[in-house]
């Protein structure tokens, strides 16, 4: 097992990812702390706490944003100096803590709407999502300010849960999955077993035949959520119906137990928040088979069911996966909130098997579809994610359901925490960003300082300082992506060999400095013949960035493009554009217009092409400038 390495013990200096990091901390995190007051998210608790009823804002798990949010908040505390922000951190805290009823229950909803609607509905309103997002941010804030008064609230809630669930007439899993992974996060900073097993019942009772679920949809009359004469379609209950009205619980992952599911079905977030928990619980209690069924799901959904930028779920109805191949453009979901779901699924995998596939996918999904999800400025955010835009789809503020932005900030803020691992005797360097770290490898005190320009070069510096000169592998990630390495140790070229997909350096170091040079080639990619969204299209890629074309950025309509599938692309980086990006220009093919003067069809031997330069910016930039349209997959060249 490899151990990831705290974000708290890693410096981040890096030139592409600390601007982010600090907007994220002086920017966003204020602005949205401002999007919870006007959004009522703050005033549903101050409501609860006065003992107020009725009156309420939002969506029914408004609650979890204030929980993302003091998450967040609490990581940026635990690495930086900020008595405004620990202030105000405190001040929600306080708040939280006062909404809490005598008994450990806490969701503002239902304390102020259905008190007597408490566990009715497991399936869509969310108490166990809210309580799984409340425990997270107990979690985070414990480790960041060393005080228990959350941690306190949080186990105040499971104490609730636990009393619900130990009722034999009573089995049920949260609905949308958050409170599995949470748990073992409990079980990790108090030792209490009890959560641990909590967090394997909600896992165990998941997909049977007589799950509460069924029951919930088959009465939905009785449940929370529902007023007298709401049919069942307009509720949130419907997304558990298939097209005959029939119940089905793949939208929840409850369309079968853990152990027989063989593809990845239903609400893309939930789902990857449920293999992250199966994958924590797994680790804790040595278990092999979890990770077994984790690895095909995992091989289900890199191989049929995921973009190019790493993003999942093509479908807006359910939020979530559809069928193999199913990869639309235009109309994707590719939901942030999923893409940050991957990452922590994927991260866990990789803390477990030590295999850099997990990396890999990681890095394509920060770089691509999670960076994507949040503007330049850090006040503006996407929900979807498509890989096509006819030039109106923007990012907004904020959301009516706002998952994204805090979990976004939530993300950056820990970023750090993916970066190194430590199996006790080596060190693995997952992702390259610029960072330095101090640690313990097989009880030798260890400095590595690390220099890249990432994702625009990939040249790699690392400076090894090892107190004792004691030996150990450095092992360190060849990117998918490299068309050739190379590796240097004090000036000395080295041959090392490759070990699930780590250049492993094993000696003894002192004082030591290590250049990796990892190949970037602009390459044209495409889909599977299956996907037919895709057919006669390709995406262009460079290192880790996938990259798109902007209608402000050529003169054509993006429609009349053929790319090349081997050309010549010149790479000129732009300081002075969109924050300092790598801007991508080839000569392609369009249509000669001159001959269609005064026709509409003309036979197709008798059309002619140009060539025209043709811009690519990196897809994570999208949508920072003049509105306009974007396509990531192009026409190119017949094979």
């Amino acid at each position: 097992m490899v151990d990831s390495l705290g974000f708290t013990d890693v410096e981040m200096d890096d030139a592409f990812w600390s601007p982010r990091i600090e907007t994220n901390r002086a920017v966003t995190i204020e602005y949205q702390y401002d999007q919870l007051e006007e959004s009522g998210t703050l005033e549903n608790f101050r409501r609860a706490a006065e003992g107020g009823s009725g009156e309420f804002s939002g969506m029914w798990f408004q609650d979890s944003d204030a929980y993302k949010w003091l998450e967040a908040a609490s990581y940026v505390l635990a690495t930086e100096d900020d008595p405004d922000l620990r202030e105000r951190v405190d001040e929600v805290v306080d708040l939280v803590a006062a909404a809490q009823d005598d008994d450990g229950y806490l969701n503002t909803y239902f304390t102020l709407v259905e008190p007597d609607g408490r566990w009715t509905n497991l399936h869509m309103m969310h108490e166990l999502y809210c309580a799984g997002h409340l425990v997270e941010a107990a979690v985070a804030n414990h480790r960041a300010t060393g005080g228990d008064s959350l941690l306190d609230v949080a186990m105040g809630f499971v104490d609730h849960i636990e009393a619900v669930f130990a009722d034999e007439d009573f089995d049920g899993a949260p609905g949308h999955e958050e409170l599995e992974l949470a748990l073992v996060e409990l079980y990790r900073v108090t030792d209490e077993e009890r959560y641990l097993d909590l967090a394997q019942y909600f896992v165990d009772v998941r997909g049977h035949d007589a799950d509460r679920f069924r029951w919930e949809v088959e009465h939905y009359d009785r449940i929370a959520g529902y007023g007298e004469g709401k049919a069942i379609e307009d509720g949130p209950a419907g997304t558990f119906l298939d097209d005959e009205g029939e119940y089905d619980g793949s939208y929840a992952q409850a369309h079968a137990p853990f152990d027989d599911q063989e593809a990845v079905e239903g609400h893309s977030v939930r789902a990857m928040y449920l293999y992250a928990g199966v994958a924590d619980l797994a680790m804790e209690r040595e278990e092999t088979e979890p990770l077994d069924v984790l690895d095909d799901l995992w091989h289900n959904m890199t191989e049929r069911r995921m973009y190019v930028t790493g993003g999942i779920g093509p479908e807006a109805a359910h939020e979530g996966f559809t069928e193999d191949y199913d990869l639309r453009n235009e109309d994707a979901y590719a939901e942030t909130c999923a893409a940050i779901g991957s990452v922590f699924w994927n991260q866990r995998m990789l803390e477990r098997t030590g295999d850099a596939k997990y990396a890999d996918l990681i890095e394509r999904t920060l770089y691509n579809g999670f960076l994507a999800g949040v503007g330049l400025e850090g006040k503006e955010f996407f929900y979807e994610n498509p890989l096509e835009s006819s030039g109106d789809h923007h990012r907004k503020g904020w959301f009516t359901c706002a998952c994204c932005p805090p979990n976004a900030a939530r993300l950056f803020a820990s970023l750090g925490g993916y970066l190194y691992g430590d199996d006790g005797d080596d060190l693995f360097v997952h992702q390259y960003v610029g960072s330095r770290v101090s640690t313990e490898v097989g009880g030798t005190a260890v400095d590595l300082d690390v220099e890249t320009d990432l994702p625009w070069s990939g040249d790699v510096s690392l400076d090894v300082t090892a107190s004792e000169g004691e030996s150990f592998a450095l092992r360190l990630r060849v990117p998918a992506w490299s068309e050739g390495t190379t590796v240097e140790v004090n000036g000395e070229s080295v041959d090392a060999a490759v070990e699930d997909g780590y250049l492993a350096l094993d000696r003894e170091w002192t004082d030591d400095t290590v250049e990796l040079t990892f190949e970037q080639t602009v390459q044209t990619v495409r889909a599977h013949p299956a996907v037919e969204a895709d057919a006669g299209l390709v995406a262009v890629e460079r290192g880790p960035l996938v990259y798109c074309l902007e209608a402000t950025d050529n003169d054509r309509p993006l429609h009349q493009y053929v790319l090349p599938t081997d050309g010549e692309y010149e790479v000129d980086h732009r300081e002075d554009l969109l924050g300092g990006v790598s801007v991508l220009s080839v000569e392609a093919r369009v249509p000669d217009r001159s001959e269609w003067e005064g026709e509409l069809y003309r036979p197709a031997d008798e059309t002619g092409q140009e060539d025209a330069t043709v811009t690519a910016v990196p897809y994570f930039a999208w949508d920072n400038r003049e509105p306009g349209p974007m396509r990531v997959w192009v026409r190119g060249e017949q094979q």
